[in-house]
């Protein structure tokens, strides 16, 4: 690829919509799990008894179990919704930019 190809593709109106609504989403996501995770982990250090309350009087398990295996399959979710994203939006304006260059004859 030359540099010429880049600088087309780089600059190509697609390709920034591309970018810029990839990176929007990716971040939007990242920020959420983070503030999910940090507010767990800030609860363990400055409120564990919070975590520590069993489910009920006869359960060895803590409410923090179930929360800390939600925060798990939150992220799993989290991973769901940027693939499903991805094939759907992302994939078609990849696509749609292959389309334009190769119009182009780059």
């Amino acid at each position: 690829m030359t540099e010429r190809t880049i600088e087309i593709i780089k600059n190509h109106p697609k390709y920034q919509e591309l970018v810029s609504s990839r990176s929007r989403y990716a971040w939007t996501l990242s920020i959420l799990m983070l503030l999910v995770y940090y507010t767990f982990i800030m609860t363990i250090a400055f409120k564990p008894e919070l975590l520590a309350v069993t489910l009920n009087n006869s359960s060895v398990i803590s409410v923090g179990i179930p929360i800390g295996i939600s925060i798990i399959l939150f992220s799993f979710l989290l991973t769901g919704l940027y693939v499903r994203r991805a094939n759907s939006k992302y994939d078609v304006l990849l696509e749609a930019l292959k389309a334009d260059v190769k119009k182009q004859g780059i």
